[in-house]
């Protein structure tokens, strides 16, 4: 049987981090699963945790008024969901929502930032870790927008 420790040594957000930080973790891990259909988190309810997506596929949405909610990005396994546990005032900024049988390990954000505040190098690989996701989400973002909006020879 796997542990823990052993599995989130080897999802890519935590590849490479120390093993002495990845034991501090493994106290604030849940495994968890969500049906199609069923909801991470919602927008402007407590981030109180995030995931580490282990199978099925979600989608992360926001709220267009007249259209509804749209999909601002699929995250699928391998890649980690919700970076809003960080951050003060800890509130969700979008819904994320199962589009499968989604399996994940659920890292609650105030047991993480309670250790985050006794392990300065912990917190710093944490906050190092989501800015890199969080370049590469405005990165995809960003080309969204330009196909969306950008020219499309209709000059």
């Amino acid at each position: 049987m796997e542990t823990f420790e052993k599995i989130l040594s080897e999802h890519a957000f935590f590849h490479d981090l120390p093993g002495i930080h990845l034991g501090t973790l493994i106290g604030c891990v849940s495994n968890v699963k969500f049906g199609a259909g069923e909801f991470l988190f919602r927008e402007g309810a407590p981030a109180d945790q995030f995931y580490l997506i282990r199978h099925g596929r979600v989608a992360v949405e926001a709220f267009a008024p007249g259209r509804g909610n749209i999909t601002i990005e699929t995250i699928d396994e391998g890649e980690v969901v919700g970076w809003s546990w960080l951050f003060p005032p800890y509130t969700a900024h979008f819904d994320a929502r199962a589009l499968s049988l989604v399996r994940a390990f659920a890292l609650d954000g105030a047991c993480l930032r309670a250790k985050c505040e006794k392990d300065a190098e912990l917190g710093f690989e944490l906050t190092r870790r989501f800015a890199r996701v969080t370049m590469q989400r405005l990165e995809a973002t960003r080309l969204q927008l330009m196909d969306l909006y950008g020219d499309h020879g209709n000059s």
